[in-house]
Formats: structure tokens, C-alpha cells, sequence
């Protein structure tokens, strides 16, 4: 049964893998994380673009996507540029600020990326401390809302 199962991946243009029974539910987490996941954040760009008043989006990220994801995956933590990478906390301000600016919710993403991106720069030794702390400052969560549920002073349900 392996070997048929083997040889349609192989079909269909995939290089097939054996997973170990207990390292399953770990291996479908890093599939779903990855393809998932970059759905949700291309989706986030383009409606971004879109209120920046592009109007095909899809146009302007596919090239520049396209090269960020062969990069990754044949460089690794290597292929990170712009920004974060780079340690500019008043670019990635600016960044935040924007982006809220039109969809909290986008900016939440990213935020916790950006984090993510920093801490890897930094243990890539591509950030130094002294810039992955004022990213890290910069990206640091927003104070909320005080009428908003989970506040301080907010009893809890």
C-alpha cells in the first residue's frame, strides 16, 4: 500500500515522506500552518493594497511573493529582508499605524509576525539586541480599549 500511496505523490508533482504515527498531529500542524496561514495573510495584503487603491493586488504581490517564498524555502531565515530584518522600529511604526488605521484586525497579524520575524533575525544574528529591542517596543501590544471586554477594572463573566 505504501508504495502506490508513494508513487501518487510523486504524480501529482510532491515528494513523498513517511511520518511517524505519534509525529502526525505535528506534521499536519506545520502543513495547515503554512498553507493556511498564507492564505489568510495574502488575503490580508490585498485587501490592504485595495484600500491603498490598487487595483489588482493580486498583480502587484504575485511577483514579489513568488520570489519571497522560493527564497525561504531554499535559504531559510537567510531570505528575511525589509524592515523588521533590517531593524527599523520607525518604519514598522509607521507600518502599525497605517495598517490599524484601516483594519485593526490586519494589524494584529501583524504584529505578532513582525514579532515572530524579529525574534528569528535575531536568532539568526542577522538583528542585533540593541534593534531587536526597540522592534520589540514598538510591537509591543497595544493598549486596549477601556470599554472593551477584558479590560483592567472589567469584571470578568
Amino acid at each position: 500500500m505504501l508504495p502506490i500511496a508513494q508513487a501518487l505523490v510523486v504524480e501529482m508533482g510532491a515528494e513523498p515522506v513517511v511520518v511517524a504515527e505519534e509525529a502526525r498531529p505535528l506534521y499536519h500542524a506545520a502543513l495547515a500552518h503554512g498553507a493556511n496561514h498564507l492564505v489568510t495573510l495574502v488575503a490580508q495584503a490585498v485587501d490592504v493594497l485595495r484600500s491603498a487603491g490598487v487595483d489588482h493586488p493580486d498583480r502587484v504581490l504575485a511577483p514579489l511573493l513568488s520570489a519571497a517564498l522560493d527564497n525561504a524555502l531554499r535559504s531559510g531565515d537567510a531570505a528575511l529582508t525589509g524592515p523588521v530584518a533590517r531593524g527599523d522600529a520607525g518604519t514598522v511604526a509607521a507600518h502599525l499605524a497605517a495598517v490599524g488605521a484601516v483594519d485593526p484586525a490586519v494589524a494584529d497579524t501583524y504584529r505578532a509576525l513582525a514579532r515572530a520575524t524579529a525574534d528569528r533575525a535575531l536568532a539568526a544574528g542577522r538583528l542585533g539586541a540593541d534593534a531587536a529591542a526597540a522592534l520589540l517596543a514598538v510591537l509591543a501590544e497595544p493598549p486596549g480599549d477601556p470599554g472593551a471586554p477584558g479590560a483592567p477594572g472589567d469584571a470578568a463573566p
